[in-house]
């Protein structure tokens, strides 16, 4: 209701007052591509070309571009001033990515027009140098202002606290912070200092208006509640455009996460709309701004547009992507690792009973980011699709086990909730569901005769190197991947319970290939760590 109300009063005012001096800015955004440069399918994976044929594929970054140019073009042609922005995470989460390390991101968002970026914390996957590289490829501003890059020979001067475009004879500022627990889910390197996200800002938003300028839009890589808390917080904002949690926010879809603007509150009558557009290139989010002559926000609207079949690739930027595409597919034919004997991922035993694979994967995760704490690690069955034969082992046949494009999620949870989780796990065995818990510095016993909700026992966690219980009240450090730790396979309790999460670490894939390089030539094997009555 507040959101209908301030609009509808903004439509008043609108037709009521002296609309000739009003100003309005349209705002195409993006966020969290992650690298989806090829069209997606509906697990947000790459899209394959029968599924294409069908028409079930969304997004890449030739729809983006489409949809992008199509836009600002009837809008330009109206009269309408428009704007392109990217809310940050562009590194990070395909083949490109690892393939071209940023150079593939320079590029297409080039070709597209961007008129600014805010750094997301993948920026920083590749350290700082990974940035810096990006930076020298792009022309349009790319901005963060809570970093402190004095001490940083590679980034100091190059990413921008603030910018101001001039758009239709108007200053519009922008500034941008990013999150700063950066320093825990990327790579950005000691030089790189983090401040205050809404200190920072009100700095910034001061300085803009020290200069004059009275529009000013927040471009943020927060997260959805943060930029929520900046809206409140940080007078002086108009608008806040976001990304990092991947939310969907819609004016109608009865799904969405919030709406499409959410607005906040920022006292003495000032109304402020938060917005994101989910990611992997899924939507295109299209804001609408009119400002007064003194530069106050008087209405917003807008929504998510999906990029689903109905938009047409543009067909330049397609035919580049297929051709930088070629060696990827070379890529997925590289030798990864060795396999002593063949790795069982077969759904008949991973969906019901301990299986190599799942060892695996769990294993692998549980390596990856054991030094942060984490003790244990939980793999949905569901999500290993093959098993791998013995010998050589190509990046192809570990992308055919883990085709989901699923990232590391870590989080922190009492015993009580991993009991709950293992419970779920073996709860719809008679169906052979994948929701069934493959696991990694875990033990436990399930009675598949016993009713579901009852059928886990003797949960053993190692400590200082022995087997002991589970204590339901200790808070464990545990990973999984990001679809298990947001809700996926029936595993609710992480979402509701889980604490401190992230779910935007390294693809599983790339972390279960350099696990198996790492130890190899990797044997596969049974430990009993599953025990089934």
């Amino acid at each position: 209701m507040l959101a209908r109300y301030f609009a509808s009063a903004a439509v008043l005012a609108l037709s009521a007052g002296a609309a000739s001096a009003d100003y309005t800015l349209h705002v195409l955004h993006i966020n969290d591509l992650h690298s989806r440069i090829e069209s997606i399918n509906k697990y947000d994976s790459t899209c394959g070309a029968e599924d294409e044929a069908e028409g079930k594929c969304f997004g890449g970054i030739a729809r983006v571009a489409t949809k992008i140019n199509e836009l600002r073009g009837e809008l330009t042609a109206a009269g309408e001033n428009v704007i392109v922005l990217d809310a940050g995470d562009q590194f990070q989460g395909s083949l490109f990515y690892s393939t071209y390390k940023g150079a593939e991101v320079a590029e297409f968002m080039s070709k597209i027009g961007f008129d600014a970026m805010a750094v997301g914390n993948h920026e920083f996957d590749d350290g700082p140098e990974g940035l810096a590289g990006l930076i020298e490829k792009v022309e349009f501003p790319v901005i963060s202002g809570n970093l402190d890059l004095s001490q940083s020979n590679l980034l100091n001067e190059k990413v921008r606290d603030h910018v101001v475009l001039e758009v239709g004879g108007e200053k519009i500022g922008l500034v941008s912070v990013l999150a700063t627990d950066t320093v825990e889910t990327s790579s950005p390197g000691p030089a790189v200092l983090f401040q205050d996200e809404i200190e920072s800002l009100k700095a910034d938003v001061a300085a803009l208006e020290a200069e004059g300028v009275t529009k000013i839009i927040a471009l943020t890589h927060v997260g959805y509640n943060k930029d929520q808390e900046i809206a409140a917080q940080v007078p002086g904002i108009d608008a806040v455009v976001g990304g990092h949690s991947h939310t969907y926010l819609s004016a109608s879809d009865p799904n969405r996460a919030g709406a499409y603007p959410t607005w906040v509150d920022q006292g003495e009558g000032k109304m402020v709309p938060v917005v994101q557009a989910y990611a992997y290139s899924k939507y295109l989010g299209h804001l609408e701004l009119t400002f007064d002559d003194a530069g106050n926000l008087k209405f917003a609207d807008g929504d998510t547009l999906v990029l689903d079949a109905s938009v047409t690739p543009d067909p330049e930027i397609a035919a580049r992507v297929a051709e930088m595409g070629a060696p990827i597919e070379e890529l997925k034919a590289k030798i990864v690792a060795e396999a002593t004997a063949d790795i069982d991922g077969s759904r008949d035993t991973c969906r019901q009973v301990e299986c190599a694979m799942g060892n695996l994967v769990a294993e692998a995760m549980l390596d990856r980011v054991k030094e942060q704490g984490v003790s244990i690690a939980i793999q949905n069955g569901g999500g290993l699709r093959a098993s791998i034969g013995a010998g050589e082992v190509s990046m192809g046949d570990v992308l055919t086990v883990l085709p989901f494009q699923n990232t590391l999620s870590t989080f922190e949870a009492k015993g009580s909730t991993v009991v709950k989780a293992l419970e779920n796990g073996a709860s719809q065995l008679e169906d052979g569901a994948g929701r069934f818990a493959q696991v990694a510095g875990l033990k436990y016993t399930l009675d598949s005769t016993a009713a579901p909700g009852s059928r886990i026992s003797e949960v053993m966690v190692m400590d200082g190197g022995a087997w002991v219980p589970i204590d339901p009240e200790k808070v464990y450090g545990v990973v999984t991947n990001n679809y298990v730790r947001q809700g996926g396979d029936g595993y609710k309790m992480f979402d509701a319970e889980g604490m401190n999460a992230y779910d935007y670490g390294p693809d599983l894939a790339d972390v279960t290939a350099e696990y198996m390089a790492k130890v190899g030539p990797y044997t596969p094997a049974l430990d009993g760590r599953i025990t089934r009555k």
